[in-house]
């Protein structure tokens, strides 16, 4: 079999470790050949490529990114699209196609599953936020970086006294803020999943230091909002691909804590740094896994699947379920959350009494 692979969307930790899988079970195990297509779709529709075998494939596992490069044209993008990937597949004779990427990616391998292209999806986000899978390589790795900085940041916030604004990624749901939030022991953490009160956080911190406790941490996704008429957000900018611009949320509520509060606020954004670098064991245990295991999919001509972390097995489910809707945080990590917020009077927190 001659299996086609390419890497898209936005890289993080754990990539490598797919390819690497994929091609290990591909050519060791099921005498197969793979052709990696550089810089996502692009690359199948400018036929940029190279054959990936264990030789090309030897000390990537540690490595962060992606050898292949990533970019986020897709083939629906271009009136040819569809053409210039069929030409691909009948120049270079492939049997298969293994697209590992994120929300859009899977949209992409469900549109092309529609249109008869033998596909393959291996879900790829450090948000976590692809449904009917557990868990994404690379989140763990995010999740880590953020709980480090988070460790950092508590001793310069209590040196100076400070509120101090961590802002992680997260657009649309906030696994990495609550993950990271509880590990790193923050004071207050704020995701897209529930729109916050700024009245109502400004007088959880002033009673927070009123206590003698002279430092707040608070992690916020890029993506979370304030409830309406708490303060003005200006409207991100569009990217070309009509995705919005986040960021800065951070800086904004710094500036909204101090000016209300009196109390010094400062804002760090780890942005691009929770992408970077090698991934944890578990990322690249996961990505192994799913290397694999889209591989073999490949092998049984089981079309128009995702490979999935689902009860710690790798399963197959189909990828135009995965890409319906977006996976929430789950609400008992929300009200987890919640008990360790520093507390106001009349708060009813579940579960059992915390130290603020």
């Amino acid at each position: 079999m001659r299996i086609g692979i390419l890497t898209g969307g936005g890289d993080c930790p754990g990539l490598n470790a797919v390819l690497r899988g994929a091609v290990r079970a591909s050519e060791v195990t099921y005498d197969s050949t793979v052709i990696g297509f550089r810089n996502a779709w692009a690359g199948v529709m400018q036929d940029d490529y190279e054959t990936l075998d264990v030789d090309r494939c030897r000390g990537i596992l540690p490595l962060g990114g992606t050898i292949l490069g990533t970019s986020r044209d897709q083939p629906f993008a271009h009136e040819d699209g569809l053409k210039r990937v069929r030409k691909a597949y009948d120049r270079h004779g492939l049997d298969a196609i293994i697209a590992i990427g994120g929300e859009g990616s899977m949209h992409v391998v469900s549109r092309l599953h529609e249109n008869g292209f033998p596909v393959i999806g291996v879900p790829k986000t450090i948000d976590n936020d692809i449904s009917l899978t557990e868990m994404t390589f690379g989140f763990q790795t995010a999740v880590q970086i953020c709980t480090d900085a988070i460790d950092r940041l508590h001793t310069t916030a209590e040196s100076h006294h400070r509120v101090l604004v961590v802002e992680v990624m997260g657009r649309h749901v906030g696994h990495i803020a609550i993950w990271s939030g509880l590990a790193g022991g923050a004071a207050i953490t704020l995701t897209p999943e529930e729109p916050f009160d700024i009245d109502e956080l400004c007088e959880r911190i002033v009673g927070r230091h009123r206590k003698g406790r002279f430092a707040t941490i608070i992690v916020v996704a890029e993506g979370a909002l304030p409830k309406p008429g708490g303060f003005e957000i200006p409207e991100p900018d569009i990217d070309i691909y009509g995705h919005k611009i986040l960021g800065g949320i951070g800086s904004i509520l710094a500036r909204e804590i101090q000016g209300r509060t009196g109390i010094e606020s400062r804002m760090t954004a780890l942005g691009h740094i929770q992408r970077g670098g090698s991934p944890v064991a578990f990322d690249r245990v996961l990505g192994t896994r799913f290397g694999v295991a889209a591989v073999e999919a490949a092998l049984e001509s089981d079309w128009g699947q995702m490979v999935a972390l689902r009860s710690g097995r790798i399963e197959r489910v189909a990828v135009a379920d995965a890409v319906g809707s977006l996976k929430m945080v789950d609400p008992d990590l929300l009200r987890l959350n919640a008990m360790f917020q520093p507390r106001i009077p009349g708060d009813e927190h579940p579960g059992l009494p915390v130290e603020d």
